[in-house]
């Protein structure tokens, strides 16, 4: 494939865009009946693979969190989404757009990865009704394990 079709595939498959990468093990946590199947769908191409569910007990490359405001603690989700991740893996946060139920403000994803010491890289509309925000975990503190 040529440079120009990977970076054409990037604008339009979000997964792609996203960073999610053949052969990567991809946690899916708060997956429910209003969750953006196109974006899973692009996600699992990308990976060449399924997601796997919260009952997956072994390392994970990255975590897809489908969080909104009634979901409880979201600091709590991102630390215990942290649990099986790979040492500087990558959090997807995906919470509704402004206007739709469940919205949850900028203001409290900040603070709550801030708290959970994650640190935001990038936020992405990746559908209609979902805004992502990309976390990275700190490459050192999983060293601890």
């Amino acid at each position: 494939m040529s440079a120009t079709a990977d970076h054409a595939e990037e604008r339009t498959n979000p997964a792609a865009r996203l960073g999610f990468q053949p052969g990567q093990v991809v946690q899916e946590i708060g997956y429910d009946d209003d969750v953006d199947q196109e974006l899973r769908e692009a996600i699992e191409e990308a990976i060449e693979g399924d997601l796997v569910d919260e009952d997956y007990e072994d390392v994970a490359d990255a975590v897809v969190l489908w969080f909104r405001d009634d979901d409880g603690d979201l600091t709590d989700a991102l630390v215990d989404a942290t649990t099986y991740i790979e040492e500087g893996g990558a959090i997807l946060l995906l919470t509704p757009k402004t206007g739709r139920t469940g919205y949850v403000e900028p203001s409290d994803i900040s603070e709550a990865a801030t708290t959970a010491g994650l640190t935001a890289s990038k936020s992405v509309s990746v559908g209609k009704d979902w805004s992502g925000s990309r976390l990275a975990t700190p490459k050192a503190a999983k060293s601890k394990r």
